[in-house]
């Protein structure tokens, strides 16, 4: 009997040495690139320094991007992996913006998406030093514009030119993408990214919807991100959310 069970556990083992070793291999295989060893290099010893300031090992660290448009504003909220609440770590001023207040709703239209996302792709040989690709178009995005071609490749990368996404200089987003990197290799799939138009607070709401008053459309889109703010900012938590059939976020 003894003999049966270990026949069935090897297996499991096996399996689950496979899944850690391909998850630490991601760290592996981005040290591959020569301006990742410089990122590494320059920034490490300093990341490593704000995380334990703020009690987060690095092994341990999730992260999630928060940005608003209109301030021009990047913050980075990290965390534990045993724990439920992110803790703000950083705040950079995006160096470039393009278009205006408003969702991306086709491509070459210049703006910058607003909405729930996700970092989907690593590029450390970017155009643009080094880059992360955000999931624009998301399935809102997708439901609510009518165009035929809603754009891509939406990007935080280096440098200090944009048309929609979000540049961070070479320097800064040398910090960023580590962050990102070492929060891939712990396990995190799909590290948070929320673009608001501007921070939501009720005074800010208030002037901007006076403002736009005209466009209900808009009015309507961004009362579905007020909530979204609202929540994020009052437990600091990963969003629990869906998209409905019309588009519309709910929490």
């Amino acid at each position: 009997m003894k003999h049966k069970i270990i026949r069935f556990l090897v297996p499991f083992f096996a399996l689950g040495l496979f899944a850690a070793t391909c998850q630490n291999d991601f760290l592996t295989e981005q040290k591959r690139y020569e301006r990742v060893q410089i990122a590494i290099a320059e920034k490490e010893k300093s990341i490593v320094s704000i995380l334990e300031d703020h009690s987060i090992k690095l092994k341990e660290l999730n992260l999630l991007i928060v940005a608003y448009k209109s301030e021009g504003v990047m913050e980075l909220y990290a965390k534990n992996k045993s724990q439920s609440s992110y803790k703000k770590i950083q705040s950079y001023s995006i160096c470039a913006n393009s278009g205006n207040l408003g969702p991306k709703r086709k491509m070459g239209d210049g703006q910058v998406p607003e909405g729930f996302y996700h970092i989907d792709r690593f590029n450390p040989t970017s155009n643009y030093y080094l880059s992360l690709g955000i999931n624009y178009p998301n399935s809102s995005d997708r439901k609510l514009s009518t165009a035929n071609n809603l754009g891509g490749d939406i990007f935080i990368h280096g440098s200090c030119v944009t048309i929609g996404c979000m540049p961070m200089t070479d320097d800064k987003i040398k910090e960023i993408y580590l962050y990102a990197v070492h929060a891939k290799n712990n396990g995190q799939q799909k590290i948070p990214v929320y673009i608001f138009p501007f921070k939501m607070t009720e005074m800010n709401y208030l002037l901007n919807k006076k403002a736009y008053s005209s466009n209900k459309t808009l009015l309507h889109f961004w009362s579905k991100l007020k909530v979204g703010y609202d929540t994020f900012e009052s437990n600091h938590q990963e969003l629990n959310y869906s998209v409905d059939k019309s588009g519309d976020y709910s929490f």
